[in-house]
């Protein structure tokens, strides 16, 4: 039986500015009706309260989600203080009441307690997840046990914050922005920096700008996606190896093509470990270093015409 033929326009990646209020789910399903297939899927989840930047994959493109850079990720965050609630977000109830930090000391991003308190989450952390969370807990969500009222313990998990930028700042709101690594639980730093300041905190809004290469600013906004706007050409998608990062790229030639299509290992010209194989300019494969001379593919995306 032949392949699928994975074309230009029905294998991709496309970058959408979620709305606050919807799931990243009900993302896939604009895109799976704009780009007539059901062979959708996305990178790292926003929370539906959270609006920005979610990387959606197309068509064969879903193959390689496994293989995009996401990080670094940049959000931008309001932190509310004098608050602390059950999802540690604005959407929760408020479980504790705090005096917020005096205006003065969140208008001074320099002194002391708050870059004192930024510094401590900065850098390689273990973070308690929040309790509404997708965490598992004894092979159930644990916002599933958190919903039911169910006490929710979560152990502390490694997460890497690079840095924090202040924004601005006023009454008991502070505005920054965060760059992390993957996993990372803006909701739970907010937590985590109103208790380091002796009050309680809530993210209150987030923005994701930027994951990985992809930025907000190339997005499309769900107004666009009309139905079969993405199958009819209409709205273009963007090349799945602009989001591959810094790996090797092998160019095939008929030979090499051959080869892959039955499976075998080709000959490797290019140093790394792992490799972008490319044909006509497009990701026909990925494949890992095998010995010095070849390149084992991992997963593979033919078309019947190639």
């Amino acid at each position: 039986m032949a392949r699928e033929v994975v074309s230009p326009v029905e294998a991709g990646l496309l970058f959408v500015d979620k709305p606050a209020g919807i799931t990243s789910h009900d993302v896939v399903a604009v895109v799976r009706r704009a780009a007539r297939t059901k062979r959708v899927g996305h990178a790292g989840t926003l929370d539906p309260f959270a609006t920005g930047l979610l990387v959606v994959a197309i068509g064969g493109a879903t193959r390689l989600l496994n293989y995009v850079v996401g990080e670094p990720k940049v959000y931008d965050a309001v932190i509310r203080f004098g608050t602390e609630t059950n999802t540690d977000d604005s959407t929760g109830e408020i479980v504790r009441e705090a005096d917020p930090p005096h205006a003065q000391l969140l208008c001074a991003p320099d002194a002391f307690p708050l870059a004192s308190a930024l510094q401590a989450l900065t850098g390689p952390l273990q973070q308690v997840p929040p309790a509404f969370s997708a965490k598992h807990v004894d092979g159930e969500r644990a916002y599933a046990r958190a919903r039911r009222g169910d006490a929710v313990e979560l152990p502390p998990v490694p997460i890497v914050v690079h840095a924090w930028e202040w924004r601005s700042a006023s009454d008991s709101r502070l505005q920054v922005r965060i760059v992390c690594g993957g996993g990372t639980y803006i909701r739970a730093l907010a937590r985590d920096l109103g208790r380091a300041l002796g009050s309680a905190a809530h993210c209150e809004a987030l923005r994701r700008i930027a994951s990985g290469p992809a930025h907000v600013q190339q997005a499309i906004t769900l107004d666009q996606l009309e139905p079969g706007s993405i199958a009819e050409g209409r709205i273009g998608l963007h090349a799945p190896l602009d989001a591959l990062g810094d790996i090797a790229r092998e160019v095939l030639d008929a030979e090499q093509l051959a080869h892959l299509r039955h499976g075998r290992a080709v000959v490797a010209s290019q140093p790394g470990a792992r490799a972008a194989l490319l044909h006509d300019g497009k990701v026909v494969a990925i494949a890992d270093r095998s010995g010095a001379e070849r390149w084992q593919p991992r997963v593979v995306l033919l078309g019947a015409d190639l």
